[in-house]
């Protein structure tokens, strides 16, 4: 007798999160989730073969900053980790997507909520 199941992927990080790429000097705040890769084989092929993710992972959807820039990200779950740091992620798009709570926490705007 076969069973038919499925493997849920539940995502590690969640929207609102603030986290850094483990290999690069950046960082985001997350603001859409894929459960697995969603993108182009171009960009996908453009990943340097020695940190290029696994395409069966969340990938994430960050507005992000680093030194000199800010920008739109998509990075695998495996390379990114919790960023502790408590400072502010300054990108011109968290206003349109978030509220900052209390304690510096994005909070999904409630008019944007599904």
């Amino acid at each position: 007798m076969t069973e038919n199941w499925t493997i849920q992927k539940t995502a590690k990080f969640r929207l609102g999160e603030v986290v850094k790429h483990r290999h690069y000097d950046f960082r985001g705040v997350i603001f859409d989730v894929d459960p697995e890769f969603n993108h182009t084989d171009e960009w996908y092929e453009s990943i340097p073969e020695h940190i290029r993710p696994h395409k069966d992972q969340p990938f994430y959807h960050l507005f992000a900053v680093s030194s000199d820039q800010q920008y739109i990200a998509y990075v695998s779950e495996q390379n990114l980790v919790q960023d502790i740091s408590g400072t502010p992620i300054q990108h011109p798009e968290i206003e349109k997507h978030f509220m900052v709570g209390d304690q510096g926490q994005y909070l999904t705007r409630p008019d944007l909520s599904h």
